[in-house]
């Protein structure tokens, strides 16, 4: 080593001040401190004290340096003057922009407010924005829920009061048994990364099932690839083996769920197949102490499950005797199932017994005592250490529903929910179906709507219809196609519109949805829907009002552009109106604060809201005296009040003593606190209510402390969803609400009030002897859908996208290093680069998602490779199922929630000449904003 070495400072001045706030690279919503020089952003790094992430920050959250000085950012308010899709526009003012917007929405909210529908994507404001819509008075609001993950969320709270992910965690600190479904790479990751080192770092098991082993699964201890849309199956066939060995938790089951709950068998009444009730409507048990039908919470009720009832003529059975019959036939034997799920039968056996061993033979017992609902005292919390998570990789099917009920229900049978060791839920959840509103869709010309858009249905009577029985949503949310869709059907919206069934809109109005690319199915076919003209040269979609950051994709195809800010610059709500950022081990929210202000004429979307909603006069956003109530999206997050004594955020509000957390009046200091806190709030759930909270009187007495709710609400699980037996019954003719007659069978077969399993449906559409290959996409853990991809540091990690293909395929077909393949469905054709994996399921291809980009977007140049070899499967998608024999096409969704079946997709694949670029390749789109430059350098500071 030569004596002459350059001078490096290894103490460089990073900063000069600190502000920390609220990640948005991605949903985890990761405390950050931003390092600011001379007023401007530095340097991003974790903030150690935050609950979320403990300091950890992974590269999507350290580029959001780049996301505030992107060039795709938007720079004023736009109007369009080419035609839709040219990307013509003209600056204007926010004065203009709220004029026009105001002249498009006012006479449709004077005489048929549900001419407007309003579809935001991955916002976090979802309490807001669902209450402008309400106070609009359309019954067209959702967000993008109904795309992702609602299968998960919606079968969590049927049947638990929460599912995965942003309702519950594992007990990183108590479990032995780690085992992961599909969970898309760039959601929840540094918990889920920490959690996975806690596990592997104590040398307990980590089991990945998944197609691909990727991310998480590739550091798991063992993986099981999963043939796509049979994990139903799998989990139907380990409940068979843990039943068929005795390996239940049978005391947790008759104290916490319906297992013991009575059954109506009588063929006859139109009760068969609902829960014997008392006349309150309480569900009956057998007490072991009488041998007498009692309430599920009597005091000191101790529930058979051995007891059968018979009154009346009536045999009434317990749930769990009727789970029995299901899962101990030999349909879910392993070597049943073996060949369907492509997981041997040895291999099923063993993970049953994996999860037995550990459940029943090293249970966690925790010293503490604790008190149930029924007034019973235990001395200690036993828990079984074997914990599950999943999300979008099991959901996004047409049968995830009951899939995702399928896992829910394997942990409860074990006792591995709300114990030390399995799934903790996180405050202010668990909350049972019954404690969420039901879905609204009185319209009234001039007035609000006359509740919540989304929520729970409980049987026909709840569902969305009007007086013809004909959906009285755009997007057939809550109707007989879609019955329990509790987020909405996001990516039917415009395809319902464009035909006009069930009716046709005036405005579409969208905030963060790539509709015109990623974030549609027929993707190709979208773009021509939001184009088309009608006989008079009038656009199907009259108007289209649009808000984003940046230059995407769907800018170009507005009519009226509103930008939003990056979230550095804005104020935002992390609420527990909405979704909860905490652990389970305490209650938490947080906030984002403009740690820069915008050197654009821009605003932050639900300021924009606020202004908007004063000019039409809303409901909630005028005084009594009609001037704006709330300044800006600040002013509301302080000063909003939901119920008595319950706001946005719950820390810091203002009380008899000075301030105080969980209820209270508005603080005008609220935020202040919030900043100077590290932009967060959190309290501890009390040690003795830290598990067992659905059936725990100390959690249940500190969550009306909080505002959680307004009086104790405890609650079983729902092993037996009985909503479902209402909607199986009105299908058999029973009741006076009554389905088409075309979706009578449909609803019968799929909507059972036990988890089953069946082929996703669009096996059944197609010829599976042609199209015999399964493809999926998944999002990596270093982009977050669209906006991470025109990231400049995160596109040097996936500039590109190929389609990985199994050995097995890669052989067969006689593929090679850089060759490109044609990859066809029954509805389109794409020719991409291809390289091959060897882990991977033997019949799956896969690509990352929203890498590739429409030339002209994002700022990028033309020959970017995001254009040129990145490229999406969307193309292949359809929104709509391939006809069958009477000519109807059915929604490629899951038919009791609506979530659409991205992960259905079936193809066949061949060798293809190499073209100059992915295919189908659209011409450059227009932009508002210029392409950036050939390198992006500044100097922040000294």
């Amino acid at each position: 080593m030569t004596h002459r070495q350059p001078h490096l400072d290894t103490s460089p001045k990073v900063s000069d001040e600190v502000r920390k706030t609220t990640c948005y690279m991605c949903a985890c919503r990761c405390g950050i401190n931003v390092h600011m020089k001379a007023g401007k952003v530095a340097y991003i790094e974790g903030n150690r004290d935050h609950p979320v992430n403990k300091g950890v920050l992974c590269a999507k959250g350290s580029a959001g340096i780049m996301q505030v000085n992107a060039p795709s950012r938007l720079r004023a308010p736009m109007k369009r003057v080419g035609p839709r899709g040219a990307g013509q526009f003209e600056e204007i003012s926010w004065d203009e922009a709220y004029d026009i917007a105001e002249s498009w929405l006012r006479p449709i909210r004077e005489t048929a407010p549900e001419k407007l529908a309003f579809f935001t994507g991955r916002d976090q404001s979802q309490s807001f924005t669902s209450l402008w819509a309400q106070s609009f008075g359309t019954p067209n609001y959702a967000a993008h829920g109904g795309f992702c993950s609602v299968n998960m969320a919606t079968a969590g709270i049927y049947t638990m009061g929460g599912a995965f992910w942003e309702f519950g965690q594992p007990d990183w600190d108590h479990t032995k048994l780690f085992i992961l479904f599909g969970v898309a790479e760039d959601h929840d990751s540094n918990p889920i990364k920490m959690g996975i080192g806690k596990v592997k770092g104590r040398g307990d098991k980590v089991i990945g099932v998944n197609p691909i082993r990727t991310g998480y699964n590739a550091v798991a201890d063992d993986w099981y690839g999963i043939t796509p849309g049979t994990d139903g199956l799998l989990i139907l066939s380990l409940i068979h083996c843990l039943m068929k060995a005795g390996k239940i938790d049978l005391d947790y089951l008759a104290q916490f769920t319906n297992a013991p709950c009575l059954v109506n068998e009588d063929p006859a009444s139109p009760q068969q197949g609902l829960l014997l009730r008392d006349e309150e409507g309480n569900p009956l048990v057998i007490d072991r102490r009488s041998g007498k039908p009692s309430r599920w919470d009597g005091d000191g009720v101790e529930p058979d499950l051995t007891a059968t009832l018979r009154q009346k003529g009536v045999t009434h059975r317990p749930v769990l005797h009727h789970m029995a019959d299901r899962y101990l036939s030999d349909t879910y034997a392993p070597e049943v199932v073996a060949e369907a799920t492509g997981i041997p039968a040895a291999r099923i056996r063993q993970l049953a017994a994996e999860i037995a061993k550990t459940a029943f033979d090293a249970p966690v017992v925790l010293d503490r005592e604790w008190t149930d609902f029924r007034g019973k005292t235990h001395k200690t919390m036993v828990g079984r250490p074997v914990s599950f998570h999943a999300m979008r990789g099991i959901s996004a099917h047409s049968n995830g529903f009951q899939t995702c009920r399928a896992l829910h229900t394997l942990q409860i049978l074990i006792g591995a929910v709300e114990t030390p060791g399995g799934m903790r839920f996180k405050p202010p959840y668990p909350k049972p179906a019954t404690a969420h509103p039901k879905p609204h869709c009185k319209v009234t010309p001039g007035a609000p709507l006359n509740g919540p858009h989304l929520g729970f249905v409980h049987g026909p009577e709840d569902l969305c219809l009007k007086e013809d029985g004909s959906p009285a949503r755009i997007d057939k949310a809550f109707s007989w196609e879609n019955p329990m869709s509790a987020h909405g059907l996001m990516h039917m919206v415009i395809s319902n519109a464009h035909v006009g069934d069930p009716y046709k809109i005036d405005t579409l109005f969208m905030y963060m949805a790539n509709m015109s690319w990623n974030s549609s199915m027929n993707t190709s076919g979208t773009m021509k829907m939001l184009t088309d003209v009608d006989d008079n040269g009038d656009y199907v979609i009259p108007h289209i009002i649009y808000s984003d950051a940046y230059s995407s994709e769907m800018v170009a195809y507005a009519d009226l552009i509103l930008p939003d800010t990056t979230y550095l610059e804005r104020h935002d709500c992390i609420s527990l109106l909405d979704r909860p950022i905490c652990e389970a081990d305490a209650v938490a929210d947080a906030i984002r604060w403009p740690v820069i202000e915008p050197d654009r004429n821009v605003k932050g979307f639900q300021s924009a809201l606020c202004d908007l909603g004063a000019r039409l006069g809303l409901p909630g956003f005028v005084n009594e005296d009609g001037s704006q109530k709330y300044a800006d999206y600040a002013d509301y997050i302080t000063n909003h009040i939901r119920r008595p004594g319950i706001g946005p955020l719950a820390g810091w509000r203002m009380g008899d003593k000075g301030t105080q957390h969980g209820r209270g009046d508005p603080n005008a200091a609220q935020i202040d606190s919030y900043v100077a806190n590290g932009g967060f709030w959190m309290e501890h759930v009390p040690e003795g209510a830290a598990y067992y909270k659905p059936f725990n009187r100390a959690y249940q007495d500190w969550a009306v402390q909080m505002g959680f709710y307004d009086s104790p609400q405890p609650y079983i699980f729902q092993l037996y969803a009985e909503p479902l037996r209402r909607f199986q019954l009105a299908a058999e003719g029973e009741g006076r609400i009554q389905p088409p007659d075309h979706l009578r069978d449909r609803i019968i077969a799929t909507m059972d009030p036990l988890p089953i399993w069946y082929a996703p449906i669009e096996d059944s559409h197609i010829d599976t002897g042609e199209f015999t290959v399964h493809a999926l996409t998944q999002r990596p853990m270093a982009m977050y859908h669209s906006w991470g991809s025109q990231n400049a540091w995160l596109r040097q990690i996936h500039g590109m996208n190929p389609l990985y293909l199994p050995t097995k395929i890669w052989r067969e077909t006689g593929f090679k290093p850089g060759d490109w393949a044609r990859v066809s469905s029954t509805h389109g054709e794409i020719v991409v680069p291809v390289v091959e994996m060897a882990a991977l399921n033997d019949n799956t291809v896969w690509t990352w998602n929203a890498i590739g980009k429409r030339k002209g977007a994002w700022a990028l140049k033309g020959d970017t490779p995001e254009a040129t070899k990145g490229f999406l499967l969307n193309h292949l998608i359809h929104e709509l199922l391939p006809a069958k024999e009477d000519g109807m096409r059915w929604a490629n969704s899951d038919p009791i929630t609506g979530q659409a079946a991205w992960f259905d997709l079936r193809v066949k694949i061949e060798k293809a000449e190499k073209p100059a670029a992915t295919q189908p390749h659209h011409p450059a789109i227009g932009s508002p904003v210029p392409a950036a430059p050939a390198n992006l350098t500044w100097k922040v500071g000294e």
